[in-house]
């Protein structure tokens, strides 16, 4: 029974955080465009996509490594010097993006601080990745939510009466490393003993066991973004600002999907392991089905009413777009069944070829990018994510319909085979 209450209230805390916390760019995308306006939001945009990048490097394989390691031979003391030096990767890779950029003192100013509020997260991460070890997620959840609240509240306060956006990034800064000190490594260091010895062929091996799905995740963000960086070199901040809000329903789809995928991974699991390849298909075909009728009622709703309700929120005039609009959601919903086959592919530990996949449609995404940017402005942008989500589905598609059932038939043990 108390195991049960336990597991209601981590359930209940995380989905909360982790929702919260999912949309905090939404909200500082609309606090940023309203009081400051589009060009400063421009900047805001492609400085927090970055940060989000570079984020992926801090986390390295994020929490799942950690918490999933079977054999428990390292310790949480060596977890948080990989995470510590992961994060200064963050820093460096920010650096040398800063030099071959060259922006002016301010843009560069919102870069710097958007990166060190994303590298408290990648902080943060791996204490919520010892608290979830010691079924403490209802901790992680309360810390998510409060840090998201608190960020977003102070973040429009100090923006509202100074009209600067550098000092209302530094407002959650601050508040990311007070709870960080007197919340999140007080709740944790009970679980760390300090004591423990680095051993430093442990930190390779989690920089080596967790490089493949580190690899997906980062170039995974980086095809989301492609046109963002191509808009970036070509055309005006306030070009950033519109796509950057056309594009944010294309995220609520994927956090849908997260939760209509989430329950069945279990299931997913035990049907690989049993090889059950029909009872498999029919329950990707029903998570497929799924998130093409929410695609679906997304692009028609999107082409009605997306435009107005979106220029309303932001204050902005986005009536030119609503075509756009449509295909931005119909990309998003192909890139989300793309990730049902990706999954799947994960849970029987075929890494590699994800790699594979991920690192042709990166070099595609930064070609299509470019040239369909220069040419044809944002329209160019706008299509070129089309294609580039497109192209993610179509290789899902094609390997996992031609490889699935001999890579069934091999598998012997998932916990212990990685690809």
């Amino acid at each position: 029974m108390e195991k049960d209450k336990q597991f209601r209230k981590n359930f209940i805390w995380n989905l909360l955080g982790t929702g919260f916390n999912s949309f905090n760019s939404l909200f500082f995308m609309i606090i940023v465009t309203r009081i400051n306006g589009v060009n400063d939001a421009g900047v805001f945009t492609i400085a927090f996509a970055t940060a989000t990048i570079l984020y992926f490097i801090g986390v390295y394989s994020g929490r799942i490594y950690q918490v999933t390691e079977p054999n428990k031979a390292i310790t949480n003391k060596e977890y948080i010097v990989n995470r510590i030096i992961t994060t200064l990767c963050m820093l460096i890779f920010l650096t040398i993006y800063l030099l071959i950029r060259q922006y002016d003192t301010s843009k560069t100013t919102v870069f710097i601080l958007l990166v060190i509020y994303k590298a408290l997260e990648s902080i943060s991460d791996v204490l919520y990745g010892i608290l979830q070890k010691n079924e403490k997620l209802e901790i992680v959840g309360k810390s998510l939510l409060v840090k998201s609240i608190l960020s977003i509240i102070c973040f429009a306060i100090v923006d509202l009466f100074t009209k600067n956006m550098i000092l209302s990034i530094n407002s959650m800064i601050f508040i990311n490393i007070i709870i960080i000190l007197f919340y999140d490594i007080l709740k944790s260091k009970q679980y760390i003993n300090f004591k423990d010895k680095v051993n430093i062929s442990n930190i390779f091996k989690i920089l080596k066991g967790g490089f493949f799905t580190f690899a997906i995740a980062f170039l995974g963000m980086y095809v989301l973004n492609a046109p963002k960086y191509s808009i970036d070199i070509y055309l005006e901040n306030n070009y950033q600002t519109i796509f950057g809000i056309i594009i944010m329903p294309a995220t609520v789809i994927g956090l849908i999907a997260q939760f209509l995928v989430n329950p069945y991974l279990n299931q997913i699991m035990s049907y690989c392991e049993k090889k059950d390849l029909k009872s498999l298909n029919k329950i990707v075909l029903k998570l497929i089905l799924m998130i093409f009728v929410v695609g679906l009622i997304s692009t028609i709703l999107a082409y009605l009413l997306g435009t107005q309700i979106l220029g309303l929120v932001y204050g902005i005039g986005l009536s030119p777009y609503k075509m756009g609009l449509a295909i931005i959601i119909i990309s998003a919903t192909l890139y989300t069944i793309g990730t049902i086959y990706s999954s799947v592919l994960t849970t029987v530990r075929k890494t590699f070829p994800q790699f594979i996949i991920y690192g042709i449609i990166s070099i595609f995404a930064f070609i299509i990018s470019n040239i369909g940017t220069k040419i044809w402005a944002l329209d160019g942008a706008i299509i070129a994510y089309l294609m580039i989500m497109s192209l993610q589905f179509l290789m899902y598609f094609v390997y996992y319909k031609t490889n699935l059932k001999r890579i069934l038939s091999n598998c012997n043990d998932l916990e212990k085979k990685n690809y």
